[in-house]
């Protein structure tokens, strides 16, 4: 199955994310070993988008919400347990539990 993102095929999940967005994602989340420099320049444009782009964070929020939904099986690892029948009634015998 491909996932095409305005016209193009993203060759990984980072690049469908990044084409949903129109922006890379180190944006966002940084990049290993910068220095205070490159973070502070890094926040800076993050603002910029912020602000020129209010409706951003709903994007974001689409984003995230479609790839969950397309992959929640593997997200979740959800595994389906079959019911569990009680062996006996429990009597109640009082008091408060400590």
């Amino acid at each position: 199955m491909q996932n095409i993102v305005a016209g193009r095929i993203a060759a990984s999940i980072t690049e469908f994310i990044e084409l949903a967005l129109g922006t890379p994602l180190d944006l966002w989340l940084g990049v290993e070993n910068e220095s205070e420099t490159e973070r502070a320049a890094r926040e800076d444009a993050a603002r910029d988008i912020l602000a020129d782009n209010p409706d951003f964070p709903d994007r974001v929020s689409a984003v995230a919400a479609q790839a969950i939904e397309a992959h929640a099986p593997e997200l979740f690892n959800v595994t389906l347990l079959p019911a569990r029948r009680p062996s006996g009634r429990r009597q109640y015998r009082g008091g408060v539990a400590a």
